[in-house]
């Protein structure tokens, strides 16, 4: 009798437990359109492929004025990497398309998956900050030792209040423990073919 109370409540605690394993996972794949959701629609904030070629097409470049554009980078603690501009802030002229580059390196001993979150500050004139491509939410994976110059392509609109002189876009790279397991287990971080 004893032994059924104890497999009855060990069965319980594997049930409980894959629940919340599966929330968890779901909640990971939650998050990215959530967050742009969110910076899109409240902060303001317009994120990767936020402009249409048509929107750059149509751009006039205000020559009369330039904004200085600071890029500042992080990783979080749990992963290893550097990260960082190659420069670390540019003057641009309001309605003209730029590109800077940034580069990440993998100094870990094994292959890692990292999602990098972007930020435009001050918050409350970001709504001028358009990225056209950029590598924000796209998971990069990188192996043991390699490193990945990436771009970010982007206009400071001419309509940005003529008070504001200068913009800065922060990126923090995180681990995606999801991606990187997935990658250890199988060799890709994408999940398998439903």
């Amino acid at each position: 009798m004893e032994s059924k109370t104890v497999a009855h409540r060990n069965a319980s605690v594997l049930k409980t437990g894959a629940v919340v394993v599966a929330c968890s996972f779901l909640f990971g794949f939650a998050m990215v359109p959530v967050y742009r959701i969110v910076c899109e629609h409240v902060f303001g904030i317009k994120l990767a492929n936020g402009a249409t070629s048509a929107t750059t097409a149509n751009l006039v470049e205000d020559t009369s004025r330039t904004v200085t554009v600071q890029f500042v980078t992080n990783v979080n603690s749990k992963l290893p990497w550097t990260f960082e501009a190659e420069r670390p802030s540019i003057e641009v002229h309001p309605g003209k398309l730029t590109e800077v580059w940034f580069d990440a390196t993998n100094t870990g001993g094994e292959a890692i998956v990292g999602n990098a979150v972007p930020s435009v500050a001050p918050s409350n004139v970001s709504q001028f900050f358009n990225k056209t491509e950029c590598f924000c939410f796209t998971e990069q994976t990188l192996a043991a030792g390699e490193t990945r110059r990436m771009p970010v392509r982007f206009f400071v609109d001419p309509q940005l209040p003529k008070s504001v002189r200068e913009l800065t876009l922060s990126y923090t790279f995180y681990t995606n423990e999801v991606a990187t397991r997935r990658l250890s287990e199988t060799g890709s971080p994408l999940p398998a073919a439903g």
